[in-house]
Parts: C-alpha cells; sequence; structure tokens
C-alpha cells in the first residue's frame, strides 16, 4: 500500500489531551500538530472526531484516527476504550482519515460488536485498519482477521499485561511480532528516548509512535521537577 510506505521507517507523533487539559481544544491541538510535523513528524494520531476534522483542513500528513471513551473508565484495564462501537467507528470513517486504530484486544467491546466486524468494516470503507494490541497473540489474531497494521499500543494498558507499565516500551513484543508477522509492526507505548526509536528501527519497527514524550507539557515538566529536592 502506497500510503504504509509514506509511514515506513518514520515517526509518528500522538497529538492527544484529556479532560481539562488546557491544550485539549482542537485549536491547540492543531498548534501542537504543526509543531510536530515541522520537526519531522511523518503522520499524526489524533483521538475525537471533532479534533480529527478541525487539523485535518491544515495538514498535508496521513492521519490515524480514532475515538476514546470519555471520562476514561475506572476499570479501564478492562475496557475497550479506543474506538470502541461501530458507531464510533462510522463517525470516524465520515472524517476520510487515511487509518483507523482500533482495540485489537480479545476484550468485549461496549456494543457487541467484534474485532472481525470492525476490521471488514474499515476495509469496506478502503482504509488502513491499525490493530492496537498488548500481547504476541493477540497481533497474530488480528493479523489472521485482516488488520493492516498491528501496533504495540496497549501493552501495559490492559489487565494482563499491566505488570509491563513500569518497564518501558515493550521490545520483547515488537521483536517477536516482527519476526512472526509480515504484516507492518508499528512500535507504541512508553518511548522516551531518541535511543529507544533507532532501536525499534534496528528490531525490525514499520514505524514509531510518540505520544506523551513530545505532546503532553504537564507529564514531561513532571519528570524535571519529580527529581527536585523537598525541604
Amino acid at each position: 500500500m502506497l500510503m504504509l510506505d509514506k509511514i515506513k521507517n518514520k515517526v509518528i507523533v500522538s497529538v492527544q489531551a484529556q479532560g481539562n487539559e488546557p491544550l485539549n481544544t482542537p485549536e491547540h491541538l492543531l498548534a501542537l500538530s504543526q509543531s510536530v510535523i515541522n520537526g519531522g513528524a511523518a503522520a499524526l494520531r489524533l483521538c475525537g472526531v471533532d479534533n480529527i476534522k478541525h487539523i485535518k483542513k491544515s495538514v498535508s500528513v496521513p492521519i490515524i484516527g480514532l475515538t476514546k471513551l470519555e471520562p476514561t473508565p475506572i476499570n479501564w484495564l478492562d475496557k475497550v476504550y479506543i474506538t470502541s462501537t461501530i458507531k464510533d467507528l462510522k463517525e470516524l470513517l465520515k472524517t476520510n482519515v487515511e487509518f483507523i486504530a482500533i482495540d485489537g484486544t480479545s476484550r468485549p467491546r461496549e456494543d457487541n460488536s467484534t474485532l472481525e466486524g470492525q476490521i471488514n468494516l474499515i476495509k469496506e470503507h478502503k482504509k488502513i485498519v491499525i490493530a492496537d494490541i498488548s500481547t504476541f497473540e493477540e497481533g497474530i489474531n488480528a493479523s489472521e482477521l485482516g488488520a493492516d497494521v498491528i501496533s504495540t499500543t496497549l501493552s501495559g494498558y490492559t489487565k494482563d499485561t499491566r505488570y509491563k507499565i513500569n518497564s518501558g516500551p515493550d521490545f520483547d513484543l515488537l521483536a517477536e511480532l516482527t519476526e512472526e508477522l509480515s504484516t507492518p509492526v508499528i512500535m507504541e507505548g512508553r518511548i522516551w528516548e531518541p535511543s529507544q526509536v533507532k532501536q525499534s528501527f534496528e528490531i525490525g519497527a514499520h514505524a514509531v509512535v510518540i505520544g506523551t514524550a513530545i505532546t503532553r507539557p504537564h507529564l514531561i515538566t513532571k519528570r524535571f521537577t519529580g527529581v527536585v529536592p523537598v525541604g
């Protein structure tokens, strides 16, 4: 696919904000998006139909579109919160984004739809399916169901993988998937250092997504303020 070639060996930036964060408006997220594109981002990962519509008018790079449950559920480790329903999916399709990201895990969806059904609907509309997974088995399953791209996005963010949350990027999962699959694999999750981007590509990542380390100023700031001596 030509669109997949556009992101091969490139950095994608996830430009998102949540709840009452000051940057959580379409206008602010557009400014962030334009800034990261100026820095070399080859594509954007954006959440929310209104945000996507506003930003897409002003940028030329490919967009990975998704929705999330708002507010984040208390039991989010058990919930499908990325593009969780067919209704969400149909709204995303109207935005005409090039890629659509969906939860590629085996967890039940809000509307009892299925991973296979979501994949088929996206492909019917000639869009590229990115399946966000947390385990090797989920990656294999999503690929077999027809997902065009597998992403390590959810490693550390499900009940079965929560023990990985403080262990950095899941390079082991990336290696397992790239060794087994011909389907492109995107590295996403807990990328903080340029060396980790380099390592991801050396393992075989098709692309690397960076989010918090670039576009969440309050969390970036905490990395520094958190080491200030008390008293």
